[in-house]
């Protein structure tokens, strides 16, 4: 599941950390604009010399870099980044998008609450975390098992955490 939990220099301030699962990593996509140009470029091995290479060669070009320029959209579309974490009573949350302004929540740890909506959410299993008046998602982007995932975790915290300590 692409999350970890962290402890920051401070002991005891947890920090889960989640992004966007990766299926194609860096060593990949090179791979991948690679092996698109050699495949596009044995076709005019047979052209060599003549004037009709020329004439296809941009065309194979324009191929292999709009696959480069997908890839790299691709990539930067996926530099989410969301950031949850304790610091004495207070839970905060920080969603840095993309592109934008990031975006931060910050409740008290004993009114947080996880919900998981199975039905009517933007995606199948939507998970949100309510308190301080507002309703905020956490973990949009991950897959649908991930999410499930991601709500028993977050509920067993709020549990753990919320528990007066003797």
């Amino acid at each position: 599941m692409p999350h970890r939990w962290t402890t920051q220099a401070t002991p005891g301030h947890p920090v889960q950390t989640l992004w966007p699962h990766r299926s194609l990593p860096r060593r990949g996509f090179a791979a991948m604009v690679l092996f698109a140009f050699t495949m596009g470029t044995i076709p005019l091995y047979g052209l060599l010399g003549s004037v009709a290479l020329w004439g296809i060669l941009p065309f194979v070009l324009v191929m292999v870099g709009g696959l480069w320029w997908g890839l790299e959209r691709s990539y930067k579309d996926g530099e989410i980044l969301e950031e949850l974490s304790l610091q004495d009573d207070i839970l905060h949350l920080r969603h840095s998008p993309a592109r934008g302004v990031a975006k931060e929540w910050a409740c008290n740890i004993y009114w947080t609450r996880a919900e998981l909506h199975a039905h009517g959410g933007p995606v199948p299993n939507y998970v949100t975390l309510t308190g301080n008046g507002r309703t905020v998602e956490i973990g949009s982007f991950l897959s649908e098992d991930e999410r499930k995932n991601l709500f028993v975790e977050l509920d067993d915290f709020l549990r753990t955490q919320a528990t007066p300590q003797p």
